[in-house]
């Protein structure tokens, strides 16, 4: 999940388009395979207000934890919210 806001001369597709061409190439180059790799569809939501863009925020950091891929939303490495912890 993403929440973003294109910034003209782009359009959601276009950008779109960019992240799943590039991903895909990548990953399946590392997966030695060829074929589709993205699934067709997307699923785009216009934010209407500042209420809005705090709840999609929110399912959006939150959905790695609802996922059970980590304890907090701070753990996802791929998120806006990781906070890396010190080892040391």
């Amino acid at each position: 999940h993403v929440v973003v806001w294109p910034r003209p001369p782009w359009t959601l597709s276009q950008v779109q388009h960019s992240w799943k061409s590039f991903t895909a190439n990548q990953a399946s180059r590392r997966l030695n395979r060829q074929g589709p790799f993205w699934q067709v569809e997307a699923f785009d939501h216009l934010v209407r207000n500042e209420e809005d863009l705090a709840r999609c925020c929110a399912y959006t950091v939150n959905n790695p934890v609802k996922a059970g891929l980590c304890a907090r939303p701070e753990d996802w490495r791929w998120s806006s919210a990781y906070r890396p912890t010190n080892s040391k």
